[in-house]
């Protein structure tokens, strides 16, 4: 499925335009967004149900589907790094619509998978404090010489009959309310995507690859394609692992050129590193 077909970044020569006539102001050593993208000759990408930009840190990959996602005023759940100009620079921007974006469609960025994470360790914490109070309770309640005496203790009544009637693992359960399961930051991040990522939507996915270990982004590989190709998502996708550029008919862009090429995965600089070295390394596999 296609949503977004196109999108369209200012040349470097309307950027250049606007920096001589509309900007009058002195303060400002940056003008970020402008000139980021327009170095690299990236002015224009046309999308694919899946479509990967690549490069290092600094090539602007992240900037530009940024700039998407507010041209298109995606969900974010986290802030991100927007200057004085960025709204001039997206109005500057515009795209061609193949079919009407869903409202559920989002931006997902590391930081909000970290964010994510230290909620969850946040709430367990909070979980782990409860157990240990209810584990006293429990203790206290199971062994206590109790004896009602009025209806003011009956809630200590039924406290103590559970206690003496139930195991101590059950008895803490029970009382439990919302318990989340503990994962492990490569677990959490992993369920934070399939989560967030639904049918019939475009997602804008910045270097999802980060808290994942490599079977976690083979999953998450899979996850992504069965996304597109049975439910109707749209994904373009930000990232340097090899796992996730190696994806089924993914468009690839390759920013880390003076000029934003199409490529395959395997001719991409970081795949070919990788290649090298275990190549390099291949009779000890062997052995």
């Amino acid at each position: 499925m296609v949503y977004l077909s196109r999108f369209y970044y200012p040349t470097y020569d309307e950027e250049y335009a606007f920096r001589l006539n509309a900007v009058k102001r002195t303060c400002y050593n940056t003008m970020y967004p402008f000139f980021t993208l327009s170095t690299r000759g990236l002015t224009e990408l046309e999308f694919e149900p899946i479509t990967v930009l690549y490069g290092g840190n600094g090539c602007g990959k992240t900037t530009a589907l940024n700039v998407i996602a507010e041209k298109l005023r995606l969900d974010r759940d986290t802030l991100y790094n927007r200057s004085s100009f960025f709204g001039n620079y997206t109005d500057m921007c515009y795209c061609d619509i193949k079919k009407p974006v869903s409202d559920k469609s989002r931006i997902i960025t590391s930081d909000d998978v970290f964010d994510f994470m230290l909620n969850v360790r946040s709430i367990n914490s909070g979980v782990d404090l409860k157990r240990d109070a209810l584990t006293d309770e429990y203790l206290d309640a199971k062994y206590s010489h109790f004896r009602l005496s009025s209806l003011d203790d009956y809630e200590r009544l039924k406290t103590v009959n559970a206690a003496r009637s139930k195991t101590q693992s059950r008895f803490i359960n029970e009382r439990l309310q919302d318990n989340i399961r503990e994962h492990s930051n490569g677990e959490s991040a992993y369920l934070y995507f399939t989560d967030k990522i639904r049918e019939n939507a475009l997602y804008l996915l910045d270097e999802p690859e980060n808290s994942l270990s490599p079977e976690r982004q083979l999953e998450l590989m899979k996850y992504i394609e069965n996304a597109v190709r049975f439910y109707n998502c749209q994904i373009i996708m930000a990232t340097h692992s090899p796992f996730l550029l190696s994806m089924r008919f993914a468009k690839i862009y390759d920013l880390d050129g003076e000029q934003t090429t199409v490529k395959k995965w395997t001719e991409l600089k970081n795949v070919r590193t990788y290649y090298d070295f275990f190549t390099e390394h291949k009779d000890e596999f062997d052995d």
